[in-house]
């Protein structure tokens, strides 16, 4: 048996592991960031999908069309507010088959959102998001 103490490396190794992790922060800090941003995406559909069925729900139960139009535009843009959506240019399009007992209503929402908004880095560019729902009029309702 010896005495000379066992090294795990040579001279030569030394400082090596302090180089690596120099040169692998960054890219982890890189797929961390992205990460965050796909999931920040994710949220930001999800919440043009919530406010898709709340809007339809909304339109279903107006008695017009002129009001289930109207209705619908105000639930979409309190219900992106509320949610904190950063959705520029949002559209609602309707479609209410004539608000028939029976018949559905279809709402299509599409709002442009800027990458910077949604990542919070500057990330350049713009998605826009569309979603539709819909959501059928009660077939007991009156006609009046």
């Amino acid at each position: 048996m010896s005495n000379t103490p066992r090294h795990a490396g040579t001279k030569v190794d030394r400082g090596s592991a302090a180089v690596e992790f120099v040169l692998v922060t960054p890219l982890l800090l890189l797929v961390l960031m992205t990460v965050v941003a796909l999931g920040r995406m994710t949220d930001a559909r999800l919440m043009v999908a919530d406010t898709a069925h709340q809007t339809a729900r909304a339109a279903s139960l107006a008695r017009t069309q002129g009001q289930a139009l109207t209705t619908a535009r105000r639930t979409a843009h309190a219900s992106l507010d509320h949610a904190g959506t950063a959705c520029s240019q949002a559209k609602v399009t309707l479609a209410t088959s004539g608000l028939q007992p029976g018949s559905t209503v279809t709402a299509h929402i599409s709002c442009t959102v800027t990458l910077t908004d949604l990542t919070r880095i500057r990330m350049p560019g713009r998605i826009t998001l569309h979603q539709t729902a819909h959501s059928p009029v009660d077939v007991h309702r009156s006609t009046r």
